[in-house]
């Protein structure tokens, strides 16, 4: 998540009601919690709380929990994630399709090269968690196999 988006989250606390916010994007997690001191808001009723916002980034990758005989495939850099080699080409692989080891599951682009992604296990693709043309960091799941 960049920090903008972070700053921008921080306004949406400040201005509304809301007393926590927790996003969780690309493998980030950020939870925004507004602390109100109502001890200086002097008894008046129509003083506004002071608040304090104190932004934690939870830099763990979120995996997210599925059927333990799953296998994760993970991007293994920072950069975009494609799922087919070009623009009007099909994907590379949809769901339930069954994928062989070292066959090519994705491209994720960094620094201008194109960086096959090949399947590390043969299975049958239950899920893919990142939508084309998004931006992807290290470790983050972009596919869950089932083995066979």
């Amino acid at each position: 998540m960049r920090i903008s988006g972070i700053k921008n989250l921080i306004k949406l606390v400040e201005e509304s009601e809301i007393a926590e916010l927790e996003v969780s994007r690309f493998g980030t997690r950020v939870r925004i919690r507004k602390v109100v001191d109502q001890s200086n808001a002097g008894g008046k009723a129509d003083a506004p709380p002071l608040a304090s916002l104190e932004p934690k980034i939870d830099k763990e990758k979120e995996v997210p929990t599925r059927n333990a005989n799953h296998v994760p495939i993970k991007s293994p850099m920072v950069g975009t994630f494609y799922r087919a080699a070009a623009p009007d080409a099909p994907p590379y692989v949809e769901i339930n399709d069954i994928v062989k080891q070292g066959q090519i599951v994705c491209i994720v682009e960094a620094m201008k090269l194109m960086n096959e992604i090949e399947s590390e296990v043969s299975g049958r693709v239950v899920e893919i968690l990142v939508k084309n043309k998004t931006p992807v960091e290290y470790g983050e799941v972009l596919f869950h196999l089932e083995p066979i």
